[in-house]
């Protein structure tokens, strides 16, 4: 079991004991624009509210966990998706993987 493993499954046993309620109260934050003191705002955005990027909300304990890379590799998947209309395209939060040959 390699660290990315382990992360996963922290991530999923985290949500499997406290249900949707533990879900909808976590602490969402926006992965995608990075304050200047190295913290995530939270997510959603207010009326008018401008931000550099598209958010790409996750729970805290998720960004956390996740690695540099991955949480690039999130932010452009989602930026990748074509955000138009009136309800936002999801874009999944880790990359699918790819099976050994």
């Amino acid at each position: 079991m390699d660290l990315q493993d382990v992360r996963e499954w922290v991530v999923r046993s985290y949500y499997s004991e406290g249900g949707l309620r533990k879900w909808v109260k976590d602490n969402w934050v926006d992965i995608a624009n990075k304050k200047s003191d190295g913290s995530y705002p939270k997510c959603g955005r207010s009326g008018g509210e401008k931000r550099k990027n598209y958010p790409k909300c996750v729970p805290i304990a998720k960004a956390r966990a996740m690695t540099k890379g991955q949480r690039a590799g999130a932010v452009r998947r989602k930026q990748a998706k074509a955000n138009t209309g009136p309800t936002p395209s999801r874009a999944a939060t880790f990359a699918k993987k790819k099976k050994k040959a």
